[in-house]
């Protein structure tokens, strides 16, 4: 592609050099440059991508689109000054690709809890469908059925509009993508074409990175402020933020709730391990889920299938067959009768919607509830008290273990979640640093009837300490523990 063509979809403020070359690729990591390529110097969190233009170019780009302009241009070498090169990435990358999420509907996935198994449902939902579909979730990348391992919930604008060109060349018509505040923020979604939005809730997170709630509320809200008038956003009522999420937004507008009216309603009635019976604009289903959040994820997915065209009564149907996503509210029985919950709840509201889906379960049947989890190292420290708290609420015992501490001492993140507790909730807590024996402690202390929720990794196969993965499965080790493996 033409140089002069790429830079349509951006604004100059000043070209140094010819605008007729050809661009055979772009980046942004110098690493990974080739000859003919523009490389993008991006001003990251971590580091300032114009400190590697020099390498960029040793390595054969033609092309430098950045913020800064250099005292001592390079000789070939075209300059392309913009304002923001992390707003001109999306937009640049969107065109050298040829507008991807144009030539399929995509739909984006975002809030705090709950996206990975909205996109994720809607994938295999479409599939039933017959229709070839994509997915861009924080478990796994899907191209129909072909996988694509995912590094981050959201790739990089580059990685993002080569997998959606991918999806467009193997034929696929819906594509669904969780779109964190991360990416928002950082315009890794910048350029791409949604159909559709949706909103599962808002609660602490990611304090590290946006500093305050009203940052990481606003980094969500600004992905509907920039839907389109041809679009539609769905938002759960039932949040105190859903109608915030939409106060600005172009697009049409549904909403989905359990608790009062909106155009897409349901309420639970029955509820076991195994499922659930729910009825959903007046009609009855039974579904392979438990717990209300599920149920308000489950009429998100039901929602949006029915914006893009689909008829109820093959979405109840669909929705009939789904099951739980890897790691979410997962299940695992022993022969004792002992059934321990594998889920990736890392937030105080996580955490509650697992333990009162645990207890609504319970309720009337007897069983205690032992609780395993811990917080992640290098995050908002200020949830790791809230975590305590929550956990030991809605618990009869809680272990306080490893995470990922990455490059934090365990102990000490441990510690902090203590400070959430006064000395009687104390009591009830027990600090095993080893997660795999604080999973065998619990798995010990268990008798028949009794639930151990094992939270806070979920689908993650690994345990991140001091920069090195180690690996290490929840699922593996009750197995393990179980004698099921």
């Amino acid at each position: 592609m033409k140089l002069h063509d790429l830079l349509k979809s951006v604004r100059p403020l000043n070209i140094k050099g010819k605008d007729d070359v050809e661009i055979t690729g772009i980046n942004i990591d110098s690493r990974k440059i080739e000859k003919g390529q523009m490389f993008i110097a991006v001003k990251g969190t971590q580091t300032d991508g114009h400190r590697f233009i020099s390498k960029a170019i040793e390595l054969g780009a033609t092309a430098v689109l950045l913020e800064d302009m250099p005292e001592k241009p390079a000789d070939n070498v075209t300059y392309i000054q913009v304002k923001s090169t992390e707003e001109a990435v999306g937009n640049v990358a969107t065109t050298f690709y040829g507008n991807p999420s144009r030539k399929l509907k995509l739909v984006g996935v975002t809030g705090t809890n709950g996206k990975t198994t909205i996109a994720t449902l809607l994938y295999h939902m479409f599939r039933k469908f017959g229709a070839k579909t994509g997915l861009i979730s924080t478990v796994c990348n899907y191209i129909d059925d072909v996988e694509v391992p995912a590094d981050h919930t959201t790739p990089d604008p580059i990685e993002l509009n080569q997998l959606l060109q991918k999806m467009v060349e193997a034929g696929c018509e819906y594509a669904f993508m969780e779109c964190s505040s991360h990416a928002i923020h950082q315009r890794r979604i910048g350029g791409l074409k949604f159909t559709g939005g949706l909103f599962t809730n808002l609660t602490r997170d990611h304090l590290d990175y946006h500093k305050t709630f009203e940052n990481y509320r606003n980094a969500k809200k600004m992905f509907f402020d920039e839907l389109p008038k041809d679009a539609f956003a769905i938002t759960n009522a039932d949040d105190k933020n859903g109608m915030v999420m939409v106060q600005n937004c172009k697009a049409k507008i549904k909403t989905y709730s359990i608790k009062r009216m909106a155009d897409f309603r349901a309420k639970i009635l029955e509820s076991h391990f195994e499922g659930m019976y729910l009825e959903i604009d007046g009609k009855e289903v039974g579904v392979q889920f438990i717990g209300k959040f599920n149920v308000s994820n489950l009429l998100a997915v039901y929602g949006c299938a029915i914006m893009l065209g689909k008829q109820p009564d093959d979405i109840l149907l669909a929705l009939s067959t789904l099951k739980s996503v890897n790691g979410r509210l997962e299940p695992i029985n022993s022969p004792e009768g002992i059934t321990a919950v594998v889920d990736y709840a890392h937030t105080p509201d996580a955490l509650e919607n697992v333990l009162m889906a645990i207890h609504d379960v319970l309720d009337g049947k007897g069983g205690k509830v032992i609780t395993v989890c811990g917080a992640g190292g290098n995050r908002d420290k200020g949830k790791r008290p809230l975590m305590a708290v929550e956990a030991v609420r809605r618990s009869d015992k809680v272990i306080l273990t490893s995470d990922n501490p990455r490059d934090e001492d365990p102990q000490v993140i441990i510690d902090d979640m203590l400070e959430g507790l006064d000395n009687t909730q104390k009591k009830k807590v027990i600090s095993i640093t080893d997660r795999r024996e604080a999973i065998r402690t619990a798995c010990m202390m268990a008798e028949k009837g009794d639930v151990i929720l094992i939270a806070g990794k979920g689908h993650e196969t690994y345990q991140e300490i001091k920069g090195v993965k180690h690996h290490f499965d929840d699922h593996e080790i009750v197995k393990e523990i179980f004698g099921t493996k």
